[in-house]
């Protein structure tokens, strides 16, 4: 079994035993009375736009290991919005990264920016907590999605307002993703399996996309010589994390970033 699917066989597990424990319906509930959603794609930019950040609050992740125990998530996104990043990312597993959806519900409470869910999203019901948390918008991983099921789960976002970030790793992700009407596509350039990061993947595949759809660089930007880099083939939305919680000033290290 490879790293991948057992994250996915776990998240199913965990999925079926909250569904047990908080049934769809009042889920559903919780979710109508959150405030209108805020538009992630209306918040970045298109190919060759002013450069926009999503920052991303993380305590740990598998490549990484530990990166901050103790962050305090609602803090950190104050930070964030207070210098200027576009939308707040959130790591809502609990094994791999240190989160969870009280998290993301804190984070909503101190932050006015769209907010994503970033996590392995499997099952519908997933974007219904998202949505009932305060998100605006949720991660899907073409990789983690086979056959229909991605399309099943864009379908799945419309109804109750959410956005989906369609995460994509190389050309025949990315076609997929377009054909199931991605309108937010994330390239991810690290590794699913052997952890490499590599910005080249960026370079290669944020020219693919057609107008209309926004593309958002992931993983490996740390640095303004990494997004003047990645500026040059046309990218415009970064999402940065370790480097942010690592940074001793994430507000300068923005600062930094969107300036280029």
């Amino acid at each position: 079994m490879t790293f991948l699917e057992e994250i996915l066989a776990r998240k199913a597990r965990e999925v079926e035993a909250r569904r047990a424990a908080v049934p769809e319906d009042a889920l559903r509930e919780r979710a109508s009375r959150r405030p209108a959603p805020l538009g992630l794609w209306e918040a970045l930019s298109p190919a060759g736009g002013p450069v926009r950040v999503v920052a991303e609050v993380k305590r740990a992740s598998p490549s990484a290991g530990a990166i901050d125990a103790a962050l305090d998530a609602p803090a950190q996104a104050a930070r964030y919005e207070a210098a200027g990043a576009a939308a707040v990312s959130v790591l809502t597993d609990g094994p791999g990264f240190g989160g969870s959806l009280e998290d993301l519900a804190a984070v909503r409470e101190r932050v006015r920016s769209p907010l994503l869910r970033k996590d392995f999203v499997v099952d519908a019901y997933q974007l219904l907590e998202a949505r009932a948390a305060g998100a605006d918008a949720a991660l899907l991983i073409v990789a983690a999605l086979p056959g229909d099921r991605l399309r099943q789960l864009l379908d799945a976002c419309a109804p109750i307002g959410l956005a989906a970030l369609v995460e994509v790793h190389d050309e025949r992700e990315l076609a997929a993703a377009l054909a199931a009407g991605a309108r937010l596509v994330g390239v991810n350039n690290r590794d699913l399996h052997s952890f490499r990061v590599d910005l080249a993947v960026s370079e290669r595949l944020l020219p693919m996309l057609p107008e209309g759809v926004r593309g958002v660089a992931e993983s490996g930007v740390r640095t303004a010589a990494d997004v003047r880099r990645l500026r040059a083939r046309g990218a415009s939305n970064f999402l940065v994390g370790e480097a942010l919680v690592r940074a001793g000033d994430p507000g300068r290290l923005i600062r930094e970033l969107t300036e280029c």
